[in-house]
């Protein structure tokens, strides 16, 4: 009976793409594999990709129901997934084996987010994995969780402020700071909690736990988290033509603008698909970045209101567009620096083609990126909000240059490109760790 493999990621961008990622390296193994994604993502990946044939040679694209009714309401949406999807799945399972009496499903990766799936793939006798899609210290704390409540010292809130080690390697942090409480708003709060009190459960019934990361960018935390693989950095790039996992399709003449772009000139400013400015703030951002006076390209996925002949202003040498394909971005010879969110994607992704960052953290564990970027790797300097809460355009300009002319930093960040280059290069830690993967999934 052939091996066949099914991948299903947490509806979000952030989260499709490493899983996209990582089942178009098991099908290039030869082994079957089934993305299943939700109505309305698998309308938006079929629609951003770029080349469907090639696409779907070994993978199969699937979907199930959207589970929810009201994608604007939050609280309804997580409710959902956790109480909807879970029947679809198992309809998806039944249905796809009932078919393919010769390929049944023989194994399962699930998004952390969503590790209720392989609870639903063991009641059918089907092992299964977890992905992380998340840099490995959030994992590491996330697995403490239960301690912590144990010891009093958390429940939904910080009970009492209190440094926490995981262990003498890792730098001690307030109880405070863990990454739901950087969330205002209660309710997202409450969600962001609830996950990543679950993670202890997913971890239980995983056969290992898949981290986009390599061991020797952050030892101490993949040292703490039992049964981990770091399989990382996953990546789009070694499959030319091959979709990451986009949920909008990319701007064809960025890679042309930046050729025309003297080496190391061009500020790369983008924020992930779900960080939100308010209006003064965007304002900010963007008369920041026309004080630098350098070539940007600036990926702005939603429908923004600049301030008053802003795009007139920076036409000659600023570039905008909705969605760009961020890893050949970073991989051009013209862009000087990632000005980020620090989302754990965009950071693996930065971190492997040595671009140095400048960081503003929005969110969950974009916070703990930014401290392993700027204090621990040294590759990217951070940005504060002021007294009014906001960043104003002469720090984003100051920071920038800052960062431009610190050559240590530069060559922090090259030296993290080689060793994220040796991991996956047959021999490295992500490449004995991937084939330990493939031979499981293939026995």
């Amino acid at each position: 009976m052939g091996r066949h493999v099914l991948v299903i990621p947490y509806p979000a961008q952030g989260h499709v793409s490493p899983l996209m990622k990582l089942a178009h390296r098991i099908s290039d193994h030869g082994i079957k594999v089934t993305f299943v994604t939700t109505e309305s993502i698998h309308a938006r990946l079929m629609a951003a990709m770029p080349d469907k044939d090639e696409e779907l040679s070994q993978m199969q694209l699937v979907s199930i129901p959207d589970p929810w009714v009201n994608k604007k309401d939050l609280v309804h949406v997580t409710n959902s997934i956790l109480t909807v999807m879970p029947l679809h799945l198992k309809d998806l399972i039944e249905k796809v084996n009932q078919t393919n009496v010769d390929e049944q499903i023989t194994y399962v990766v699930a998004d952390t987010a969503i590790g209720w799936a392989l609870e639903v793939a063991k009641k059918m006798g089907i092992e299964g994995s977890a992905l992380w899609p998340a840099g490995p210290i959030t994992l590491a704390m996330g697995l403490h969780i239960p301690k912590l409540i144990e010891a009093g010292i958390i429940d939904r809130n910080p009970i009492k402020s209190e440094l926490i080690r995981l262990s003498k390697d890792i730098p001690a942090f307030s109880s405070t700071n863990l990454s739901w409480n950087s969330v205002d708003n209660p309710t997202v709060r409450q969600i962001a909690f609830e996950y990543a009190f679950r993670l202890s459960q997913t971890a239980k019934i995983s056969n290992w736990l898949l981290c986009n990361s390599f061991y020797e960018l952050d030892s101490s935390s993949c040292d703490l988290i039992p049964n981990v693989l770091t399989l990382g950095p996953l990546l789009a790039s070694n499959r030319p033509g091959s979709s990451a996992g986009n949920l909008w399709p990319n701007d064809p003449t960025c890679i042309s603008w930046l050729d025309k772009q003297p080496a190391g000139s061009v500020i790369y400013v983008a924020f992930g698909s779900t960080t939100f400015f308010k209006q003064q703030q965007f304002n900010e951002l963007a008369l920041g970045i026309e004080l630098v006076g350098r070539p940007f390209l600036w990926v702005v996925p939603s429908v923004a209101e600049y301030p008053n002949e802003f795009t007139q202003r920076v036409s000659e040498y600023g570039k905008i567009v909705g969605w760009a394909d961020q890893e050949k971005v970073l991989a051009h010879p013209s862009v000087a620096c990632f000005f980020s969110h620090c989302g754990w994607n965009s950071t693996m992704e930065s971190l492997c083609m040595g671009v140095p960052f400048l960081c503003w953290p929005h969110t969950v564990d974009q916070l703990d990126n930014r401290f392993f970027i700027c204090d621990i790797w040294k590759v990217g300097l951070g940005l504060d909000p002021e007294e009014n809460g906001l960043v104003s355009r002469h720090q984003i300009k100051t920071k920038i240059e800052n960062l431009l002319s610190d050559d240590g930093i530069k060559e922090n960040a090259l030296r993290l490109k080689e060793m994220a280059r040796r991991s996956v290069c047959q021999g490295g830690s992500s490449a004995n760790n991937f084939k330990t993967f493939i031979e499981a999934l293939q026995n």
